[in-house]
This record gives structure tokens, C-alpha cells and sequence, in this order.
């Protein structure tokens, strides 16, 4: 007869080990943004220019979360949102620092 190794898994009918466990994890709750900032920017072609764009914009305090319309070589629409309202010097700064430009738009 062979010995068997106890690999410490559940019953199969159980489910997977990690879902087995009687814990429940909590959903955190999304706050929403207090303030939502659109901005126009030029010169990205890509998902690695919008990862860039993206890390830069997110670095700023307040900043909860940033999605892009990416127009591929003309200008991609850049939606911010935050916890309050942005300073404009800092919102230009980090695309500048990203490599890209503000096109003509109030942030």
C-alpha cells in the first residue's frame, strides 16, 4: 500500500482551500471623488505613454483615480478625480514630467 502525503488541502467539495475558511473578507467601499477635472493632452500614441501620463497624475496628493481616452497621435482626453480641487501648475508639471503637453484646456 502507498502512503499518502497529507497536503493539508479541503474537501473537494468544499471548494478551494483559500475559500474554504469560514473569514469573510470585506469589500471595500469606493468613496466618490469630490471634484472630477478633464484635461486635453497631446502627444500620446500608446499604453505606455498613458501609464506614464497616468503614474505622474496619480503622484499628486489628492488624486484618487485617472482614466484616458487615448486619441493615438492627437489629443487623448484625460479625466481626473479627486478628493478636492487641483492646483493647475501641479496638474501641467506632472504631464510635463510624463513627456507630453497640455493642449488647450481649463483644468
Amino acid at each position: 500500500m502507498t502512503d499518502h502525503i497529507d497536503l493539508g488541502l479541503k474537501d473537494t467539495t468544499a471548494g478551494c482551500a483559500c475559500c474554504a475558511t469560514s473569514t469573510v473578507a470585506e469589500t471595500p467601499v469606493p468613496v466618490p471623488a469630490a471634484e472630477t477635472d478633464d484635461i486635453l493632452v497631446s502627444g500620446m500614441t500608446c499604453s505606455h505613454c498613458v501609464s506614464s501620463v497616468t503614474e505622474q497624475l496619480t503622484g499628486i496628493d489628492g488624486v484618487q483615480s485617472v482614466t484616458v481616452e487615448l486619441n493615438a497621435g492627437g489629443t487623448s482626453r484625460v479625466t481626473i478625480h479627486s478628493a478636492s480641487a487641483l492646483d493647475p501648475a501641479q496638474v501641467k508639471a506632472a504631464v510635463d514630467e510624463a513627456g507630453y503637453a497640455l493642449a488647450d484646456s481649463p483644468v
